[in-house]
């Protein structure tokens, strides 16, 4: 069975606990780089979870699991509140997918008469 794991300061992940996800604190984003990669080796994490403020800073890194199909990394705002990161790259991945921006794109508008 597959864990589902969360990778952010402590004061944004230690609640997680209580969910049964598999928590690991991270004091800088080279830390939590650290434990991504670790968790991902494992092979037994179907979901990591990682704050914003992480992810924004880990772009390259994150980019080497977009194309596998687990563990699938999604970022969370962390105790501060979403930065915009987690919506930008949700963006950018829908683009991907269909080749155009249809969650915001304004060509998707209805006309206006």
């Amino acid at each position: 069975m597959y864990k589902i794991g969360i990778i952010g300061r402590r004061d944004a992940v230690q609640g997680f606990m209580a969910l049964g996800f598999s928590v690991h604190e991270a004091a800088d984003a080279q830390q939590a780089a650290h434990e991504l990669h670790a968790m991902a080796r494992a092979g037994e994490y179907a979901v990591i979870f990682l704050t914003e403020d992480y992810a924004a800073q880990l772009e390259d890194e994150l980019a080497r699991y977009r194309s596998q199909p687990t563990p699938a990394v999604v970022s969370l705002p962390g105790q501060g509140g979403s930065a915009g990161y987690g919506m930008n790259s949700l963006r950018r991945a829908v683009e991907r997918a269909v080749g155009a921006d249809i969650l915001f794109g304004e060509s998707l508008q209805p006309p206006r008469h």
